[in-house]
């Protein structure tokens, strides 16, 4: 029996047996079940919730391996068996990778080990057994799928075969995604036959790219030999990997990325300082973005200006550092101003909304003196400073993806509590944790500090109104995923993107334009890539659908690569002067941004009235001011950039890892999102649809709380099918950049149509609707004089049936001429549609007068729901070619200041006559609910009548 010097050898194995047994038995597992399954029940296995075969003639892998028997059993037999080599090739690869004082190699061990538990979760819970639990397995496997790739591609020894390899399988896996998540939205949304066999081919290809690129690991392995022997081997291979290898070669540590990233020594405490720094950040951007929304609630109910518009000047409180004693405070100890901020996230324990505004505009003042102060603190050390600008740029994605993952509304807002999906203690308790670790930080070690010389001659006007515009920039189009995405929606059928799942692709562009930042600021900061932003943003301007949303992906990436370069070149002025002058530029534009829209509330606001491209146009000429400044007047000295310093890999690494973390939350996010849009009405045997309008007051409510489950609650309990929001845009800063029909379709299962978007400058109207869209159009009124007139005309699927729904807002009272031209453009769209229409209505005219009779009229060919009905001025529900059989007014409780109006009609049947019948001769099917008789319930009940009324 042979031997070695430390003892007698029992058996022995080349580790490349490992991956091979692996691979083969892997495949078997998923080929063998997908050949049964296609001998055996190739019919059922095809079938999805829309088609079958012939439309689908190829099966997914969940349809294969989960529903039945024996292919179930096949698979999970061999999977099973693949458990023993899978659990030997990531202990293998981590021994093959470790190397003393190195930290990657642990955690994507780790994640390779969590990831084959996860395999096992998603294998033997099939969707069948427990379809939430499946999905939930199923998703983290391929989040987790990400860092093991490219864990694996940049810890790879230096096999060139290997590494070629896996580069060519990874970048396949990764390309797949994208035609994957393609043709499942054209199957799961817009129901397209063919669709999901399309989507099948592209899962299997993910398996099978999966399963090959570990099976690379047989090239590494085959140097590696297992021997059992009599006494336990000590030792660790010390193989040299990537990272090493290209850095012997090189000799510079700070031009090799992977090195930067994985090839450094790691620290717990550093690690949990990145932590601190990243949700302070967040804590920044939540407390800004948080203060035009509680500003916005006072003139909403003024309907003008209220005076507390004044609170947006506390953004400009870095000014206090031109007094020495406070700038000396917040360079030395900002851990104080940070603490003070967090009157902004404790305002949501205070039910008085002056209070809360106030409170808010407190820790606005404070958390901008705060990370101006800190920003000024590390100016003598690059690698910290640029520590601290990558907390500051990902607290804005860890923002972003807050409001992604929490229906646009950030959970931690004084606009949030317990009751309306708030997370406002937990992050209050965060936040604390946070400041008390940027409270026991040590200083920069003297070591680290290269003085940088006072600017001589350099202008200081340039960065200051290129800071301006920058952060302008990111507040107004990056704090929510959900705005740009916005900008360019245009209606069924479905041309672009979708808050869900897109919105994560626009989280990703933030991503990349961060990594150019930290690793390419040279390239961030030059004029051909400023030429390139421009170009986006003019593109994402004109353009609706995908071409313009592939302008705003590249805008988004370009604002987040210029934080860097815009920050450093700050700090090297007086930081007072600087940034106190960049956020009064900030507030003026934000201004601008608010007159475009506002301009029939506020002084001299006709003239921005509907001109957003002068606001993009403005501030893409600050930015310009901003680059001129980076680049004609950056210092000799400057060139000592971050990465000379010894700790710069350090401190990259773990802002690269953050991010990583960041962006796989927003891809489970987007995942668990993804509507299953089965929805189905109320009453679908007896072919009702109740129909709605309400004017939602932007999602507010009278005491400044977020509305949106309030909402869904009282739209439930009335069984309304289809139903028209007004005062529903809230893309702007002062509403908080926020999408309510996010969260109220999901919950209730409807489609969603957000009318003009935001950059069409009206108050907005917004289509919620548990049948089809089949199409929809988007239209603005004449408007001479006064505020824009938006307008829904979209074409309804019930019950086979195509029925329009118009929902429309009209103009304000002042401007009679404005009302009257809309009402004439009404008319026609009415008139000129061939099919039964309700119209859904905001019309500001009394009954049976003056513009009345043009929307119910011969051209119109619409009826009054209810033409005895009196006592109404605003909202208005007519239809035609339906048979009306009950309309109902319901009080709005605290929610807004408008009620509810709802009519019931079945499709398919006769117009009927307006003559109004008893409750008792109704069928129940056809009855409202009995809730809301009396008192009602919440402060929602019956008004006016008293009870609803129905119609023979």
């Amino acid at each position: 029996m042979p031997k070695d010097k430390y003892g007698t050898v029992v058996a022995s194995l080349s580790g490349k047996w490992i991956s091979w047994t692996h691979t083969a038995v892997a495949y078997c597992a998923f080929l063998g079940a997908l050949v049964v399954g296609m001998w055996l029940h190739f019919h059922k296995i095809v079938q999805n919730e829309h088609y079958g075969y012939p439309d689908e003639w190829f099966p997914s892998v969940s349809a294969t391996i989960g529903d039945r028997y024996p292919e179930r059993s096949i698979f999970q037999l061999f999977i099973a068996i693949t458990s023993g080599p899978r659990f030997a090739l990531v202990f293998l690869w981590y021994l093959l990778t470790a190397r003393p004082g190195h930290f990657a190699p642990k955690a994507i061990g780790s994640v390779g080990l969590i990831r084959t538990l996860l395999c096992g979760g998603w294998v033997y819970i099939t969707s069948t057994d427990d379809h939430d639990w499946h999905d939930t397995f199923m998703i983290s496997y391929i989040v987790f799928t990400l860092p093991w790739t490219i864990g694996c591609l940049i810890l790879s020894p230096m096999n060139q075969q290997a590494i070629k390899y896996r580069k060519i399988l990874a970048g396949l896996f990764f390309a797949t995604l994208v035609p994957l998540i393609h043709f499942y939205i054209q199957h799961k949304v817009h129901k397209v036959a063919g669709a999901y066999t399309k989507y099948a081919f592209f899962e299997w290809s993910l398996i099978f790219l999966d399963v090959g690129f570990d099976a690379i690991t047989a090239l590494d392995f085959a140097g590696l030999e297992l021997q059992i022997v009599d006494i336990r081997r000590n030792g660790k291979g010390n193989g040299v990997a990537l990272p090493d290898a290209i850095l012997q070669k090189s000799g510079k540590e700070h031009t090799q990325i992977p090195q930067q990233l994985l090839g450094v020594s790691y620290s717990w405490d550093d690690m949990a300082d990145a932590a601190a720094d990243i949700y302070s950040g967040f804590m920044f951007w939540s407390i800004l973005t948080s203060l035009g929304v509680t500003i916005w609630f006072f003139p909403l109910w003024h309907m003008g200006i209220s005076g507390y518009e004044v609170l947006i000047m506390t953004t400009v409180s870095p000014f206090l550092l031109g007094i020495p004693s406070i700038r000396q405070a917040a360079v030395n100890n900002p851990h104080y101003a940070y603490t003070l901020s967090l009157l902004g996230l404790v305002a949501f324990a205070i039910t008085m909304p002056e209070a809360r505004l106030f409170l808010v505009a407190s820790g606005v003042l404070f958390t901008c003196l705060a990370w101006t102060g800190s920003f000024y603190a590390e100016r003598l050390n690059p690698a910290r400073l640029e520590a601290k600008v990558s907390g500051f740029s990902l607290g804005l994605i860890a923002s972003s993806i807050a409001k992604f993952a929490n229906h646009s509304n950030n959970p931690v807002w004084p606009i949030m509590n317990s009751e309306n999906g708030g997370w406002n203690k937990i992050g209050l308790v965060l936040a604390a944790l946070a400041i008390s670790r940027l409270t026991k930080r040590t200083k920069s070690s003297s070591g680290e500090l290269a003085l940088l010389p006072q600017p001589k001659g350099e202008p200081s006007i340039y960065i200051i109104i290129g800071l301006g515009g920058l952060l302008f920039g990111l507040h107004s189009l990056l704090s929510d995923s959900s705005t740009m995405i916005l900008w360019v929606w245009d209606g069924y059928p479905v041309k672009g993107p979708l808050a869900v799942p897109h919105g994560a692709y626009t989280i990703a562009a933030m991503g990349a334009g961060f990594l150019i930042g930290l690793f390419r600021s040279d390239l961030a900061k030059t004029w051909t890539f400023y030429g390139v932003g421009c170009s986006a943003a003019a593109v994402f301007y004109r353009n609706p659908g995908w071409l313009g949303y592939y302008g705003a992906l590249v805008l988004a990436t370009y604002f987040m690569a210029l934080i860097p370069s815009f920050v450093q070149s700050a700090t090297r002025h007086t930081p007072g002067k600087i940034f106190g002058f960049a956020f009064l530029f900030y507030n003026i534009i934000v201004l601008a941004h608010v007159w475009v829209v506002a301009y029939a509330f506020v002084p001299g606001g006709p003239l921005l009235r509907e001109r957003t491209d002068l606001v993009v146009t403005g501030m893409m000429l600050m930015i310009g001011a901003g680059v001129f400044a980076t680049t004609s007047y950056a210092p000799e000295s400057s060139k000592a950039e971050a990465h000379d310093y010894p700790s710069s890999g350090r401190l990259r690494s773990y802002a690269v890892y953050s991010l990583i973390g960041l962006e796989l939350f927003a891809a489970s996010a987007a995942y668990i999102r993804l509507p299953s849009l089965d929805y189905q009405p109320y009453h679908k045997d007896q072919r009702v649809v109740t129909a709605g309008i309400w004017t939602v007051h932007f999602a507010l409510d009278n005491d400044m709380w977020s509305s949106e489950r309030r909402m869904r609650d009282i739209i439930k309990e009335l069984e309304i099918d289809v139903i028209g929001l007004l005062e529903s845009d809230l893309q702007r800063i002062i509403m908080g950049n926020r999408d309510m029909t996010q969260f109220l379709a999901e919950d209730l299962g409807m489609y969603a149509d957000f009318g003009p978007g935001p950059n069409k400058h009206t108050w907005g109207a917004a289509l919620l609707s548990k049948f089809p869209i089949v199409n929809s159009t988007h239209h603005l009124l004449p408007s001479p004089a006064g505020e824009l007139a938006p307008a829904i005309l979209a074409t309804l699927d019930m019950y086979g049936d195509m029925v329009d729904v118009l929902v429309f807002h009209s103009g304000q009272e002042e401007d009679v001429e404005d009302r009257r031209l809309q009402s004439l453009g009404i008319s026609k769209l009415m008139g000129d549609s061939p099919r039964p229409l309700i119209l859904l209505s905001y019309l500001v005219t009394p009954p049976k007068e003056g513009n009345y009779n043009t929307y119910v009229s011969e051209e119109s060919r619409m009826r009054d729901i209810d033409p005895s009905d009196w006592d109404r001025w605003c909202e208005y529900i007519l239809y035609r070619g339906l048979k009306r059989i009950g309309y109902a007014r319901v009080s709005r409780g605290s929610i807004t200041d408008t009620e509810i109006q709802v009519g019931k009609f079945v499709v398919g049947e006769p117009e009927s006559s307006d003559k109004i019948i008893p409750e008792d001769e109704v069928p129940v099917e056809y009855r409202f609910p009995a809730i809301f008789k009396g008192e009602g319930v919440r402060g929602h009940a019956y008004h006016v009548f008293g009870e609803p009324r129905y119609f023979r």
